[in-house]
């Protein structure tokens, strides 16, 4: 294998070791081999079966280190190259072959679902691009998620800032990457193409997607997410993190009022309780949406 092909993958688990087999298939399954596969597993409710420990370098920890573990348990790669996947996350079988293409002609951060924020202090709205919304050609995101595809070397520029103490250990590792590359590398984030008639060079499977990451474990699913998330954003913005939106005068026009509705957690609780008023409350958001309004 040339060098400059060799892959390090990382993976985590906390509660949805049933994934665990599926993802080891579809790496194995590569197009380009991985040099090696490493596990970081998160305290959670079990122990990793036996049988895993022959296929993967796996770290057990009794204390959940959050989604910022990963890439520190990264800088123990030794390939030129290291994709991290979220546990929900199952690539086709071209998925490194693409971002080994996409990266010689956009040298960035890579990832299967890119996000467009439409403000500075808000998470959402924003625009997704990659798995759940195709691109024909590589498409420049502010950040990425599910999967991030990068060279090693490029870690150090992640940890050459910390985060605030005050920061979760659940969100914002996605903005913070983004932010870094760009700040001491000059490099932006980028969404591999995810042609229609080709889901051997998607970054996930989009129909596993829906149907292992809509359950209860996931962290975007938790009724506060939206705050740490805008807490992220707030930051990094004030930090000099520059936005795809800012030179984009059509997505300047819109009006995005405060921090959002769902940012009230007491609110949204009460809304899902009553699935009438719930009804009735999205339906009044999209019609707004249609103005370029944003409540």
């Amino acid at each position: 294998m040339e060098k400059q092909k060799e892959i390090t993958v990382i993976l985590n688990v906390f509660e949805r070791l049933n994934n665990l087999s599926i993802q080891l298939n579809a790496i194995n399954a590569q197009s380009i081999k991985p040099k090696e596969i490493l596990i970081w597993q998160n305290k959670g409710g079990f122990e990793i079966p036996q049988k895993f420990f022959s296929k993967a370098y796996i770290s057990c920890n009794n204390y959940n280190y959050g989604v910022w573990a990963r890439f520190a348990f990264a800088l123990n790669a030794k390939t030129e190259y290291v994709c991290i996947f979220d546990d929900d996350t199952i690539p086709g079988k071209k998925w490194f072959e693409n971002c080994l293409e996409t990266i010689k002609q956009n040298e960035g951060l890579l990832g299967t679902r890119g996000l467009r924020f439409k403000s500075k202090t808000r998470y959402s709205p924003n625009i997704c691009i990659g798995w759940d919304n195709p691109n024909i050609k590589t498409e420049k995101v502010d950040i990425v998620g599910h999967c991030w595809f990068f060279k090693r070397e490029w870690l150090s520029t992640f940890w050459r800032e910390l985060p605030p103490n005050d920061f979760s250990n659940i969100a914002g590792e996605d903005i913070h990457f983004s932010y870094t590359i760009q700040k001491y590398l000059g490099l932006e984030t980028f969404v591999p193409p995810h042609p229609p008639n080709d889901f051997d060079l998607w970054g996930s499977n989009p129909k596993l997607a829906h149907q292992l990451g809509n359950d209860n474990k996931g962290i975007s699913s938790k009724d506060d997410s939206i705050i740490r998330f805008n807490k992220a954003l707030k930051y990094y913005s004030k930090q000099g993190f520059k936005l795809y939106k800012e030179d984009i005068k059509s997505m300047n026009k819109e009006i995005i009022i405060g921090d959002g509705l769902s940012s009230f957690t007491p609110l949204k609780k009460n809304l899902k309780k009553n699935k009438r008023l719930y009804k009735f409350a999205n339906n009044i958001n999209n019609i707004l949406k249609k103005f370029g309004i944003y409540l």
